[in-house]
């Protein structure tokens, strides 16, 4: 899809190295652990299927659904978990995985949600680290990469469920 509004910034080919770099480190961090990689839907869903193909211990995987933004670009902080893991997390290591930590509102209260429920860890993969936005201070473990500012699009990311589909991460720009 070409588009006179999206300018590439990080392709497909950076974008592949890099979740084979994650997925090495991550596979070294939960070697002998029983690891449980759960995905937030819908934005994490293309990065967290390329990472699990990445990560070369066991695993178990499983997704959430949690909304802040509605229709919006940008969160309303109330966060709402509209579906919870099918696999019980206790005595498990989960590995939280997100498309974009921006505010860190919604990450935050994942990370205090799954801490809760027994699990043994709960650390954070997210695929861009965006803090323009910030507004809690969150730690992510595995980052993909740190993009400052910009509306982004493509790789799982959306602008009102458009623009998923795009291999490469692009800077959506207003429509003139």
């Amino acid at each position: 899809m070409q588009e006179k509004n999206l300018k590439i910034i990080v392709d497909a080919g950076a974008l592949q190295i890099r979740i084979k770099e994650l997925g090495q480190i991550i596979s070294e961090d939960y070697a002998g652990k029983n690891l449980l990689v759960l995905g937030v839907l819908k934005g994490a869903f293309i990065f967290m299927a390329d990472l699990v193909r990445a990560i070369e211990v066991p695993l178990a995987l499983d997704f959430i659904q949690v909304s802040s933004y509605g229709k919006g670009s940008s969160s309303s902080g109330e966060i709402i978990l509209k579906s919870a893991p099918t696999i019980d997390l206790a005595g498990r290591d989960v590995l939280l995985v997100e498309d974009i930590v921006d505010s860190g509102l919604t990450i935050q209260w994942l990370i205090n949600h799954f801490s809760c429920q027994g699990a043994n860890s709960v650390k954070v993969c997210a695929l861009i680290d965006k803090g323009e936005r910030r507004v809690l201070p969150v730690h992510i473990d595995y980052c993909g990469f740190y993009i400052a500012q910009g509306f982004l699009v493509g790789y799982g990311l959306d602008m009102n469920e458009q623009y998923r589909s795009l291999p490469a991460i692009s800077h959506l720009r207003p429509s003139p």
